[in-house]
């Protein structure tokens, strides 16, 4: 029997593999969401919270929130385990790069002819659809033609994006993270450049129409840039694909099988998405686009650490699973929950105390106004409430789709979307927008809950003692950094809304006071595990054996 001293060089090399990868998915998502943040701060200018941005936020939820759901959720936690299998597969089975590739053509070959079916039906059936989730905005003369309008010229990004999609899965495969992660940022900078062409052909005329239709072509020109760069990406990586004709194969008949019960179990965000959406049209005017935004501040850690380190887990679990390391599995899940617990707890305090500061520094002036500003603050606090639970559901499903289980997950996101809608029939006549934004972190802590009891009674995850502790000792930090904010916010309350450069010292020095706070008090109280620490300031343990393969 080996003893834990040991196994500590193989699990610094394990770690060292995980933060690396999210280090690079995390590093390049984080340039999206800048770049994302301030497509939304300069379209909350430009627009305001008024019909026209309604429209956009609907037209760009549809093709978004189905991208979501079917090409990086469904989809890829369907595909990646597949060709990885087929990439590094067991002994006794045909594996290599010939089998891979034979399984990514058949999967293309069928996969591009159902999001052209997909996409087409949609596309005539637009009127309907967006009746379903804004039949409200028949109210408004004009409101609900343009979000039928956009809607359509939105949509093909759908098929595009699913595309990209597949090509990035082919390269996460790999342990190549970095062009999968980068390709959002020129979905960034396109929207940046729609706002900035639609402000300038509005000119005086204080026409949002036009702004809302360059903004919607393009989301779809994003589409044609994006996957231009995932094939460059994936000849660059030495990868070839074939057009050929469509075949249910075996293995294609299997994919599908996966895919239809993962488009739950993946996506219980995304399908809250659609609720929410469908809530948010029957409320005041403004609504929708006020929601859209405050979840651009709640997107911020859970895009940077949620979707990095499930990413970055999905293939390095599916090896061990396949292997029969039972022990790395745990050990792998173990160190993901730790770095996922260490980041967004702190961020979800952070945000919850600094709300006001953010939205008012942020997105306040030109159209949109300091009572947009305060009604947007309070949806924050009541998203981030569930901040927590986004992320470490993004650890916790892989356990599932590494396992090619993606039924059980289906059972939790259902009951969880079911309790999303009973808290929303109550809560959003009663409290309005932000009590539809809480009901969304109440569900999304529920799925999370019941996704660790399943693990456990399967015997695939499970707490341990040593990880309970570490996420205690980051609670003590976490409320350390939280009553230094706290205490801090009031003093600089005259400058969250002033000058450029006063809402930039303003929040920097909260900022850092926060983040020097809590680093410092997770230190003292050993919050910190030593191995992570090294591995996050890039320090080499000297005890290190050969590097590892990722």
């Amino acid at each position: 029997m080996l003893c834990p001293l040991a196994l500590a060089p193989h699990n610094r090399r394990v770690m060292s593999s995980l933060v690396k990868s999210v280090g690079t998915i995390g590093g390049l998502t984080l340039v999206s969401r800048i770049f994302g943040f301030v497509r939304d701060m300069l379209l909350a200018r430009v627009l305001g919270a008024g019909l026209a941005a309604d429209a956009f936020q609907l037209a760009f939820t549809l093709p978004n929130t189905f991208r979501r759901l079917f090409a990086e959720g469904a989809f890829s936690v369907a595909f990646v385990p597949m060709y990885s299998r087929a990439l590094h597969g067991a002994p006794d089975e045909e594996s290599g790069e010939a089998a891979a590739a034979r399984f990514a053509d058949d999967v293309l070959a069928v996969f591009l002819w159902v999001l052209l079916a997909f996409s087409a039906v949609m596309m005539v059936i637009m009127p309907g659809l967006v009746w379903l989730l804004a039949r409200d905005f028949q109210d408004v003369p004009g409101k609900f033609d343009l979000a039928v309008f956009l809607s359509r010229v939105t949509f093909p990004y759908l098929g595009l994006i699913s595309l990209v999609a597949m090509l990035s899965g082919l390269l996460n495969a790999r342990s190549r993270f970095a062009p999968g992660a980068f390709a959002p940022v020129l979905l960034n900078v396109l929207l940046i450049s729609g706002i900035i062409t639609g402000w300038w052909l509005r000119g005086d005329s204080d026409n949002d129409r036009i702004v809302a239709i360059a903004l919607a072509v393009s989301v779809s020109l994003a589409g044609v840039a994006q996957l231009a760069y995932l094939l460059w990406a994936v000849r660059r990586a030495g990868l070839r694909l074939h057009w050929r004709l469509p075949r249910l194969t075996p293995e294609v008949r299997k994919l599908g099988m996966l895919i239809l019960p993962a488009t739950f179990g993946a996506g219980i965000y995304q399908i809250s998405q659609f609720v929410d959406t469908f809530f948010a049209t029957s409320l005041p005017q403004g609504s929708l686009t006020l929601l859209k935004l405050a979840d651009r501040l709640n997107q911020m850690p859970l895009g940077i650490v949620g979707i990095a380190l499930g990413t970055a887990i999905l293939p390095m679990l599916s090896r061990h699973i396949h292997a029969g390391d039972a022990a790395e599995a745990q050990r792998l899940q173990s160190n993901a929950f730790e770095m996922a617990t260490l980041l967004t707890l702190p961020a979800a305090t952070a945000l919850a105390i600094c709300a006001p500061a953010f939205t008012a520094a942020f997105f306040v002036g030109g159209k949109f106004t300091a009572a947009d500003g305060a009604i947007m603050a309070n949806i924050v606090v009541a998203l981030v409430a569930g901040l927590p639970a986004y992320v470490i559901v993004k650890i916790l499903n892989p356990g599932f789709f590494a396992r090619e289980d993606t039924r059980t997950p289906v059972w939790t996101a259902l009951a969880s979307l079911i309790i999303n809608i009973a808290i929303n029939l109550y809560v959003v006549e009663r409290y309005g927008i932000v009590g539809l934004a809480g009901a969304t972190a109440a569900s999304a802590s529920v799925n999370c809950l019941l996704l660790y009891i399943i693990l456990h009674r399967r015997g695939w995850f499970h707490f341990t003692a040593r990880l309970a502790g570490r996420i205690v000792r980051q609670l003590v930090a976490v409320a350390m950094m939280g009553a230094l904010l706290w205490w801090m916010m009031p003093m600089f309350a005259d400058h969250y809304g002033g000058s450029a450069f006063e809402r930039a010292w303003s929040l920097t020095a909260l900022v850092a006071a926060g983040g020097a706070a809590f680093f410092t008090a997770a230190f003292l109280v050993g919050a910190l595990d030593k191995d992570l620490l090294a591995m996050l300031t890039r320090r080499r343990a000297r005890d290190r054996a050969a590097p590892t393969q990722e």
